[in-house]
């Protein structure tokens, strides 16, 4: 009795526990579902956003790789290149757009501008992205650009995926004409220099001690740590020779590659350069006269470009502006900067080299070559169409795509659709069919034309008159005709001397 009863008191208690839990798995199973019904639901948004498919069909592809593809395509989906080449799968909803006799080329990269996104303040919330400035760099084949810390995509229509990141430059001074600012920047240099040597010394040691503490960074400058460690670049703004020297000479005391602005006179100390592995960006149309003071050689040279890269220098061109400026037929603003290239070209320098000094070298110093300045599959769809060569100067951009979308045609826009019209094809004139006429028609074969002999009476046929059966012999041979011969005319004496004749 007692066990039936204790037995009876478990039962019980198990339902009242029961009961109590009832409400809490009741409540937890709509939150259960809540969170599946929201996972399903981003699931399904991800799934409705729509792929974006563009195919360029038939150009002549310049890689900027060295390599070049005549009549090639070139398939991007969403903002990155999918497939470059030939036989190329299309996707039946892909954009296409017939570029048989143009050129393609990477986007253009400016490592200096202003207004062209249309405001002063952080690209993510000043962008205008119907701007007219934005409008003409695109014309220009301008696709990237630099704008004070950050660097920013024309993506025309469009206010996302503006900003491609930040530039990690600092800028140095270090002229003669400052020989104060000169000493102030080697002390920084040589104590983060000796700040690197302590942290080296600290990150080998630390790892058998455990109790070492980092080296403090008391007094040692960021930025010229950070150049020194290379996640920033030095530039320097100089022209004249003697400070070209001294930089070349403090990167290769210090271990850095420096980024020199206008090099003017580089050509002279191209070997020095070459050896500190500094990078130029250099305007090729700059033109200054030596000075009379100066008996050494100085003053710009349309070599420059050209005698740099000889020497291992790396070469970017930039335009004397980096704003939109409509003065003159051929401007030096930033809307021009082929024709910057073009000078180089014109003082020597090769023209895929060019090419590359506004493509390849600007995006390999702001650290994204990896995404910008060739057309290799997974970088950026970011691709200018010309139609001829982009380092001359009647050549025009007729369209840009940026980001995988067709941002630009000359054709549609308002500044340059009247120049040079792109010629429009000729189409068959449409012939109206009525149904099922062509179903009652008959096609009959055409029929040969047999020529009927024309008589004519006066011209009857005659008749040979039938062989006669003689014995076996045929008819006798027709008698032969005496020849003619010619008349002869009778010979004439010569005049004797003394006639009337002579």
């Amino acid at each position: 009795m007692l066990k039936n009863k204790k037995l009876i008191m478990g039962l019980g208690a198990l339902w009242s526990l029961s009961l109590m839990l009832a409400p809490s798995w009741s409540y937890a199973a709509p939150l259960i579902d809540d969170d599946k019904e929201s996972t399903d639901s981003e699931e399904e948004k991800e799934e409705e956003e729509e792929e974006t498919w563009v195919y360029l069909a038939g150009g002549d592809v310049y890689t900027g790789t060295g390599a070049f593809l005549r009549g090639a395509g070139i398939l991007c989906h969403d903002d990155k290149i999918e497939a470059i080449g030939f036989d190329i799968v299309v996707p039946e909803d892909a954009e296409v757009l017939n570029i048989e006799g143009y050129s393609v080329y990477p986007g253009l990269i400016a490592l200096s501008s202003r207004g062209l996104f249309g405001g002063n303040g952080d690209l993510e919330y000043s962008v205008d992205p119907f701007s007219d400035n934005m409008l003409l760099a695109v014309a220009g084949g301008i696709t990237v650009a630099v704008q004070g810390t950050e660097i920013g995509r024309l993506n025309r229509g469009r206010i996302e995926d503006v900003v491609v990141g930040k530039q990690q430059f600092t800028s140095l001074s270090y002229s003669l004409s400052n020989p104060g600012g000169r000493k102030t920047l080697r002390e920084k240099f040589d104590a983060a220099e000796t700040y690197l040597r302590a942290y080296r010394t600290w990150e080998g040691a630390v790892r058998s001690n455990k109790e070492l503490k980092e080296p403090k960074k008391t007094g040692v400058d960021s930025h010229a740590l950070a150049v020194l460690r290379g996640t920033e670049k030095g530039v320097f703004r100089a022209d004249i020779q003697q400070d070209l020297l001294a930089i070349a000479r403090l990167a290769q005391r210090y271990g850095f590659r420096p980024v020199i602005q206008g090099c003017r006179e580089g050509w002279l100390v191209a070997a020095e350069l070459g050896r500190a592995g500094a990078t130029a960006i250099v305007e090729a149309r700059d033109r200054r006269n030596k000075s009379e003071n100066l008996v050494r050689p100085g003053g710009s040279s349309i070599e420059n470009a050209a005698i740099l890269h000889r020497h291992g220098v790396q070469v970017a061109v930039a335009p004397g502006s980096g704003g939109i400026s409509m003065d003159g037929i051929v401007g030096r603003d930033i809307m021009h900067m082929p024709v910057e290239a073009a000078f180089a070209v014109r003082g020597g320098l090769a023209e895929d080299v060019a090419i590359a000094s506004m493509t390849v070298v600007p995006a390999r110093l702001l650290g994204l070559e990896h995404r910008l300045g060739t057309i290799e599959v997974g970088k950026d769809a970011d691709l200018i169409i010309t139609d001829g060569d982009i380092l001359h100067y009647k050549t025009f951009v007729q369209w840009s795509v940026i980001g995988g979308r067709v941002v630009y045609d000359k054709e549609a826009e308002l500044y340059l659709a009247h120049i040079r019209p792109r010629p429009v094809e000729e189409l068959a004139p449409e012939v109206p069919v009525v149904p099922g006429e062509r179903d009652e028609e008959i096609i009959e074969a055409p029929k040969e034309e047999t020529e009927t002999p024309v008589e004519n009476p006066e011209e009857a046929p005659v008749e040979e008159p039938a062989p006669v059966d003689d014995g076996g012999e045929g008819p006798p041979p027709a008698p032969e005709e005496p020849p003619v011969v010619p008349p002869v005319d009778p010979p004439v004496d010569p005049p004797q001397e003394g006639s009337g004749d002579g």
